[in-house]
């Protein structure tokens, strides 16, 4: 039997955190009943809860910006996995998008059944008539019947997911320098992939902003790389690390760059650190193997890196397999 449902799900990349928190509290104050883990969820309980979530709840709320999809093409992606859960639960699904972020864009990201996002009908966010959009979001995306099924989460969750929602509770209002830092972030991303001025000077102004932002050194980092000035990107990197260092990312990304200043052991150093974070960590397999043939004529060491990229589905996959070879003969 169809019913008005008050329950919400908020799914949403972590650089967007102050974004989504402002959505949680304008519903929360409207009466919705609304999961959003704002960083306090262990890490074991992490996968067990989130997905019981959402199909306890009826509405799914996707936050889409220009760096939303980026990482759903990673094995494991979690936002990946939430829409995926959503869509086979037939839940409520709202894109939210905010600017900067085109349908089009999905077509890189997601593949298969996710494309069927396209087909729901999305609600535009300006930040600047945030107020608005949650008016229209309550009265008529999330003001209908619907007939999904709801299954009642696990007993045993609920003192975690109630932990979670009263830490979201408990956070200030976002600033609008927080929220203006996550615009800034997302101009940047969404600039032309050759517009390096463009984007450093977009994730500057979020860092200025928000100086605790890891995701925005992390970026302005890449773009150092890309433009050559390695002192810069190793320092971002570094930053970004410290900022947040379970990020496998961005010591990934500095082992490439100390790589490229021939420094081995450091280069070395980074690789094993994102693998210990990232078991499936494909790029910095094969940046180890490289390392370990090219840097320190290590030939078992790098073909085991390379078979494991191999197996990961690594793009290059029919090169490797012509290093595993060659690396074979000089053993």
């Amino acid at each position: 039997m169809s019913r008005i449902e008050k329950t919400v799900f908020i799914s949403y990349r972590r650089t967007n955190q102050f974004t989504a928190l402002a959505i949680f509290k304008d519903l929360t104050s409207r009466g919705y009943d609304v999961f959003f883990d704002y960083n306090s969820i262990k890490a074991g309980d992490f996968e067990q809860i989130i997905l019981r979530e959402i199909e306890a709840r009826g509405h799914f709320l996707l936050v889409l910006t220009p760096s939303a999809l980026e990482r759903c093409k990673e094995p494991g992606d979690w936002v990946r996995r939430e829409i995926e859960h959503a869509l086979n639960h037939q839940r409520n699904i709202i894109p939210l998008t905010f600017e900067g972020f085109d349908f089009k864009d999905m077509d890189k990201y997601l593949d298969g059944e996710l494309q069927r996002l396209k087909n729901y009908n999305a609600l535009r966010v300006p930040i600047d008539y945030f107020d608005a959009a949650m008016d229209r979001l309550s009265n008529d995306y999330l003001n209908i019947p619907i007939d999904a099924v709801l299954h009642p989460a696990p007993t045993q969750n609920q003192p975690a997911v109630q932990q979670a929602i009263q830490h979201a509770k408990s956070e200030p209002q976002p600033t609008q320098n927080q929220m203006t830092a996550e615009e800034y972030f997302e101009r940047g991303v969404n600039r032309a992939s050759d517009d390096y001025d463009g984007k450093i000077s977009d994730y500057s102004k979020a860092i200025r902003l928000k100086p605790d932002y890891a995701r925005a050194y992390f970026n302005r980092g890449n773009i150092y790389d890309d433009r050559g000035d390695d002192t810069l990107a190793i320092a971002d990197f570094s930053e970004s690390i410290r900022l947040e260092p379970d990020d496998a990312d961005a010591y990934n990304n500095r082992g490439y760059v100390y790589w490229k200043q021939k420094n081995t052991n450091l280069a070395l150093a980074d690789y094993n650190q994102a693998i210990r974070l990232n078991a499936n960590h494909v790029s910095a397999y094969l940046n180890r193997g490289i390392a370990y043939e090219e840097g320190k004529n290590e030939y078992q060491n790098a073909n085991h890196d390379y078979q494991r990229y191999i197996d990961l589905g690594g793009s290059r996959r029919d090169e490797v397999r012509g290093w595993i070879e060659a690396n074979k003969r000089k053993i």
